[in-house]
């Protein structure tokens, strides 16, 4: 089994996995807002993180981003963690997985910008900075990693996919144990790239409705460390397909995103009915949202406890699986006796065209601890990853 011994997250929500957690039952709706600080002062309702993240000067040129800074912050709340499995393995039996779509892409943008005026780039700038694999590389030579460390760049399927592959490198006895997550950061080029798309809500996105327009832009990281020590919550399945319809939208049968839903299931040993709660990949987007509600519907009916949290953290792109399977792992925890869920926020205005689900409200529990939770991500070019968690009973060190 590979445990998910523990988290360190940052998001919209919080900067610690104790703020995000109580955000997400006493005040989800704090984690979007309005900001002009991107696409020439347009008003976007965005996932941002506002608080200050510290600035680890200490890191080479190469490796100084924002995106590199959130991650920092989330292996912070686990550094000891983190070294107590360096102290029992070694640098060498450790690997880094991290999924991100950004990487330094800010950071260049803010250097072409400085070009366009000043005639020169800045000279803390290199074009390094946004080479996809820097976050991983980062975290492999501050903690002296000797381990497989790369990165998965499958949009926004990225860091669901780091997540199975450190199971993978688990299993194959290539590493005793794994740093594996997600980062990615707001920016004017990643806004305006959505725009473009017309994939871009304005207003706070509302999944399933009649009404949706899109999604929101969020960031942030989350990071898990992953071995085969006992702890309340395992990685128990996952499924992984890939449809390749098209560049951009979901193949509309949603035969092969299914498909990677009934793979997660059978891989956990578990039937359909067993699981409590599926974190949708929930986008608000016309297309995506039409199959995924298809999907969930043909595997679960409308039994299951449903919702989407982007409406709570915004898309946060390569980082979306990790920062949602982290959302699951944090509702599995012993101090969540009754299985509260976090809400399903949106305008309560159902598409008919679209199959009923059970859609959770504001204060929604199943009365007992969660066993099962599965987690949906669905990303460009068809690339499908879903994930099993499970509480694991007993659990011994």
């Amino acid at each position: 089994m590979f445990y998910l011994n523990d988290l360190g997250i940052v998001c919209s929500l919080g900067l610690t996995r104790e703020e995000v957690l109580y955000n997400v039952f006493n005040a989800p709706h704090t984690g979007i807002r309005s900001s002009t600080d991107f696409c020439d002062g347009i008003a976007l309702s965005v996932g941002q993180i506002t608080a200050d993240i510290v600035k680890d000067e200490t890191l080479s040129l190469l490796e100084r981003s924002r995106t590199n800074y959130l991650l920092l912050a989330a292996l912070g709340q686990i550094r000891p963690a983190v070294d107590e499995a360096i102290e029992k393995y070694g640098h060498e039996r450790i690997g880094v997985l991290v999924g991100t779509c950004t990487s330094g892409i800010l950071e260049s943008e803010i250097a072409f910008r400085y070009h366009a005026e000043h005639g020169v780039f800045p000279e803390n700038f290199h074009y390094a900075q946004q080479e996809l694999g820097s976050s991983a590389s980062m975290l492999a030579s501050l903690l002296g990693l000797r381990g497989p460390a790369y990165a998965h760049s499958n949009a926004c399927a990225s860091s669901a996919k780091a997540l199975i592959s450190a199971a993978r490198l688990i299993r194959m006895g290539v590493c005793d144990a794994v740093l594996a997550g997600g980062v990615d950061s707001l920016s004017t080029f990643v806004l305006s790239g959505f725009m473009s798309l017309e994939a871009v809500s304005f207003e706070h996105s509302s999944p399933m409705s009649v009404n949706r327009r899109g999604i929101n832009i969020g960031e942030g990281a989350a990071l898990f460390l992953m071995s085969r020590k006992s702890s309340s919550v395992a990685l128990c399945g996952w499924g992984e397909t890939t449809d390749g319809y098209h560049i951009s939208a979901p193949e509309p049968s949603g035969k092969s995103a299914k498909e990677a839903m009934l793979m997660a299931i059978a891989r956990a040993g578990i039937k359909s009915h067993d699981i409590d709660y599926v974190n949708m990949h929930g986008t608000a987007t016309l297309q995506n949202d039409a199959m995924e509600a298809k999907i969930i519907h043909e595997v679960f009916g409308s039994r299951v406890a449903v919702s989407s949290t982007k409406p709570m953290t915004g898309h946060t792109l390569g980082a979306a699986g990790a920062i949602e399977a982290a959302l699951c792992w944090l509702i599995m925890q012993d101090d969540n006796p009754q299985g509260m869920l976090p809400a399903h926020l949106w305008d309560s205005q159902a598409d008919p065209l679209l199959p009923q689900l059970n859609l959770t409200m504001e204060g929604s529990s199943i009365g007992r601890p969660l066993k099962w939770c599965l987690s949906n991500s669905f990303a460009f070019g068809g690339s499908n990853a879903t994930l099993v968690l499970g509480r694991v009973k007993d659990a011994v060190s």
